[in-house]
């Protein structure tokens, strides 16, 4: 592992965060009539909108947003970052268990998506975990 693969994950775990924490807090019913949002809409299949669980959803997603980017502020902080991603990995491994029990409610299409997706998002969180390698000369990092 390296800086710019820690900057890299970190920054697209924040904006995940960032994009449906905002979205999830701020606006919850088109949250939940519309997310993940580019035209396609996973939440109404899993049950009637509920605001207080929107909200609170949003409001957990934008806690991992602070965590996240005060890890992507320390990158070198091997102990910030391995936190912050197991922290991640919890989140995303029982997120991804739950979906993959429930696609069938879904067509094909949004199957894979919420798969590929969601495990990605598991990869993602458990590379955090990974310490940083030993400095080499000339490297950027």
């Amino acid at each position: 592992m390296n800086t710019k693969m820690r900057y890299g994950i970190l920054g697209l775990l924040a904006l995940v965060a960032l994009y449906t924490g905002t979205w999830a807090y701020f606006a919850p019913e088109a949250w939940h009539e519309n997310f993940p949002g580019f035209g396609l809409s996973w939440l109404p299949q899993l049950g009637p909108y509920n605001e207080h669980l929107a909200k609170d959803t949003g409001a957990m997603f934008l806690a991992l947003a602070v965590l996240t980017l005060i890890a992507l502020r320390d990158v070198r902080n091997n102990r910030l970052v391995q936190i912050t991603g197991a922290v991640w990995l919890v989140f995303n491994v029982l997120h991804f268990s739950y979906h993959v029990q429930h696609l069938a409610m879904y067509g094909t299409r949004d199957q894979v998506l919420n798969a590929v997706t969601l495990s990605a998002l598991v990869l993602l969180s458990a590379l955090l975990l990974v310490p940083l390698g030993p400095a080499r000369r000339g490297d950027a990092r």
